[in-house]
């Protein structure tokens, strides 16, 4: 039986499909026509004998068959992509400064630079893993040139790439007693975590005591997974052991936040830009698919978009606000 062999060009079409949630926003990605980028899937499917796509909505989900392809496709690619680099040498160099919350410290980091190292063995990476308020000082102050934030929706600047609603996370044996305070385990001051839990256990009339105070998310997991106290953060940087109990424990409702990309505004260096691509390459399912979701929603209407821009346009340039 003659092997198969899989087009790279087909490949990368069916990833960015996926991550943009429909074909005609990966063909403006890949330089073709919406009609062109179906017929590739088509073919694809045709030649795997598997259907790779199902409609979702008003978007595009990923079949078994495609999830299994998909997976192979991204490490075909990310080969693909080192090796022309390699051998090309256009390889990037110079130094990026790059910062992110602890969040994504485990999980999404090590994806991300480990692939920029590896197809840019001589660019440095200089990574701070540091808290909002923290980062975003080193960045207003020219101290790194990339930075993943989580601010508050009404923060601006930055490029939105999914929004998540704050979650009372604690342990599967978390309780409480009538009538006694929430107790809350918390980051130092300033932590808009922080204030959002006290303002909706305050507005709900719910009282609450804080329990433990940790500078770092690692030991503000610990003190929850040792059941001194209920912290708030979003369930996608929660530990998978411990559990959203908002619902069971009756607590009130808390705001979203979002989860942006910032340069503050500064050109990118050639490592700082290459940086920036592959850290959207490279977003875990969840963030990709929000930012999906929010990619879909219908855009301003042109009477609601000329407002926006006259808003814009009397406001002063305001640096990223410390959270």
């Amino acid at each position: 039986m003659a092997r198969m062999n899989l087009d790279i060009d087909v490949l990368r079409t069916l990833a960015a499909a996926y991550q943009l949630g429909s074909f005609n926003r990966a063909a403006e990605q890949v330089g073709r026509s919406q009609s062109a980028i179906s017929q590739q899937i088509h073919k694809l499917e045709e030649r795997v004998g598997q259907p790779l796509f199902r409609k979702q909505g008003r978007g595009l989900a990923l079949t078994e068959a495609g999830e299994v392809l998909l997976t192979y496709a991204r490490r075909i690619l990310d080969l693909n992509d080192e090796a022309v680099n390699a051998v090309t040498g256009l390889a990037i160099d110079g130094a990026v400064r790059f910062g992110m919350p602890g969040d994504f410290a485990e999980t999404w980091l090590p994806a991300a630079l480990g692939r920029f190292k590896r197809a840019h063995p001589t660019a440095r990476v200089e990574a701070t893993v540091d808290r909002n308020t923290s980062l975003i000082e080193r960045l207003n102050k020219g101290k790194i040139d990339l930075a993943l934030i989580l601010g508050l929706e009404a923060d601006t600047g930055g490029e939105v790439l999914a929004n998540f609603p704050m979650a009372w996370i604690g342990s599967n044996h978390s309780a409480l007693n009538s009538g006694e305070p929430v107790p809350l385990a918390v980051f130092e001051k300033p932590c808009f975590f922080r204030s959002a839990s006290l303002a909706a256990l305050d507005a709900a009339g719910i009282p609450w005591r804080i329990e433990f105070t940790s500078p770092s998310l690692a030991g503000l997991w610990a003190a929850v997974d040792a059941g001194l106290g209920i912290a708030v953060r979003t369930s996608i940087s929660a530990p998978p052991h411990l559990a959203n109990v908002g619902n069971r424990l009756r607590l009130p409702k808390l705001p979203s936040v979002e989860l942006r990309l910032h340069s503050a505004g500064r050109t990118l260096t050639p490592a700082s830009a290459r940086l920036r691509e592959i850290l959207l390459e490279t977003l875990p399912d969840e963030i990709a698919s929000r930012r999906r979701s929010a990619q879909a929603k219908p855009q301003l209407t042109l009477v609601g978009a000329e407002k926006a821009a006259r808003a814009r346009s009397n406001r002063k340039p305001s640096r990223t606000r410390r959270v």
